[in-house]
């Protein structure tokens, strides 16, 4: 919030759920019933006291003007973040009919603001100072950040069972560790070669015999040898086999393409730097963001979580209102835990961002915010359907492991086919399959219903699965609608 008075919508309130049965108890607090002594400013704070059943009252906080990303703070014992509280408490303010009144916040929600904003002010600084002398130190010296498969990576390279930050002091042990890494994974990379050949001379058949233990020891081997992302890409394998009609061709399909990372990292010195840096992303290595900052006001396009038993990732996907670019934000949380990165769909982030390396550069970190989020007319440019193809196969050939892209369809209908939905374009000549997952989600129906006949515009994941759509623009003027 930027501009003061300008309220959030309850999708935006949603989108910040950690799951849906937060967003499920959060619709029981909407109403003023269980609350007491609410209250509001026009620069972004809301409070209020909530009647619990296990040991209440709470007392809940949500600063939304924070440039540093809307936070919250609850008396109720929760694990999730933000908690039901806190979003029953915003779905009461935005409606705006008066049940959250502006005034003078009460003694405990100014102190809790104030030592949060005056923290932000000292971290920033801190950092400031830290990237300085950092700059003015000895040559060589090295941050290591982790990212998607590297948090594990770094914690066996490096023995951090946190996958935190590290900084190595001596460029030379730096680069010694890093050849003893590599050949522990070319190591494992010329096991799993022979492991795939094996697999396949005694036939696919045999992997339904040999069932899900097989899997997870070849899985276990990937770990030992310090590459996190062949071995989630050996449990994947494990999950494919006898997993419904044609698991054979999906199968041989899947082995094809690790087969193919194998040999991407055996010979990693003959490939492209963008795409050599790819493959070390793929087995598990991790990155810096490297890429020059750019600063941009970046529409929130959408926000989502995937969970499995060790990790909670989220991921943001920004849109760059003045460069075009398209970017991807991921963090992460322990397993049952939401990472803390929260940002509300449809807003937009005057920030800076840094890209890492590899096919496309997509992935980027999040730099400098000046601003907290604030509403935007803009919209991201869209594309047919069969332009969305196009796109996803060009990417390819710059990761050919690439899952899907990011799309933005303009002018689509959904309409059903047979068992399944499309989107089609206004023409009705072109379509794009929705991927079966997606058919099964309330999200289908809220797009229906947005849609009601009318093209809309909608953003989401495109790939060899079908599209995948996160969220949709009514066919006139409107607010983003998240469909998670």
């Amino acid at each position: 919030m930027t501009q003061q008075g300008v309220r959030w919508t309850a999708d935006q309130v949603l989108a910040l759920a950690p799951d849906a049965a937060s967003r499920e108890a959060a619709g029981r607090l909407a109403t003023a019933g269980p609350w007491s002594e609410v209250g509001s400013t026009d620069g972004g704070t809301v409070w209020g006291v909530c009647r619990g059943g296990g040991g209440g009252p709470y007392r809940t906080v949500v600063d939304v003007a924070d440039a540093s990303g809307p936070a919250c703070t609850c008396g109720c014992p929760s694990l999730r973040y933000p908690c039901k509280h806190a979003l029953g408490l915003l779905l009461l303010w935005t409606g705006g009919d008066g049940a959250v009144p502006e005034g003078e916040p009460p003694a405990w929600a100014e102190r809790w603001v104030t030592g949060r904003r005056e923290d932000a002010e000292a971290a920033a600084g801190t950092e400031t100072a830290e990237t300085g002398a950092a700059e003015t130190e000895a040559a060589g010296a090295e941050a290591v950040e982790t990212g998607a498969a590297g948090a594990e990576a770094a914690a066996g390279a490096a023995g951090d069972p946190s996958g935190s930050v590290s900084r190595i002091r001596d460029p030379v042990a730096a680069r010694r560790r890093a050849e003893r890494r590599a050949e522990r994974i070319t190591a494992g990379a010329t096991e799993l070669e022979q492991r795939l050949a094996d697999l396949l001379r005694g036939g696919l058949a045999e992997a339904e015999q040999t069932g899900y233990a097989w899997w997870e020891e070849t899985a276990a081997r990937m770990v030992d040898a310090q590459a996190p992302g062949l071995a989630s890409r050996v449990r994947e394998l494990g999950s494919t086999a006898s997993s419904g009609p044609d698991w054979p061709v999906r199968l041989l399909e899947e082995c094809a393409l690790l087969h193919l990372l194998d040999q991407g990292w055996l010979r990693r010195d003959r490939l492209p730097e963008d795409l050599a840096a790819t493959v070390r992303t793929r087995v598990g290595l991790s990155a810096t963001a490297d890429g020059p900052a750019v600063r941009d006001q970046w529409l929130i396009l959408a926000q989502y979580d995937s969970v499995d038993a060790r990790l909670t990732t989220r991921r943001v996907w920004l849109y760059g209102t003045e460069t075009g670019r398209t970017a991807l934000l991921l963090s992460y949380g322990a397993a049952g835990r939401a990472p803390e990165l929260t940002l509300p769909v449809g807003l937009s982030l005057d920030a800076e961002l840094s890209t890492y390396p590899g096919g496309g550069r997509r992935r980027a970190a999040l730099g400098k915010r000046f601003a907290p989020p604030a509403p935007v007319e803009i919209r991201p440019k869209g594309v047919t359907p069969s332009q969305a193809l196009a796109r996803y196969g060009r990417a390819l050939r710059d990761d050919p492991w690439l899952e899907s892209v990011p799309v933005t369809l303009e002018q689509v209908v959904p309409v059903p086919d047979g068992d399944s939905w499309q989107l089609a374009d206004a023409s009705g000549e072109t379509a794009l399959p929705l991927t079966p997952a997606f058919g099964n989600r309330a999200g289908l129906w809220r797009l229906v219903a947005l849609s009601g006949g009318v093209p809309v515009q909608v953003f989401g994941e495109c790939g060899h699965r079908g599209f995948t759509p996160l969220t949709a623009w009514p066919a006139g003027p409107g607010q983003a609608v998240s469909l998670n």
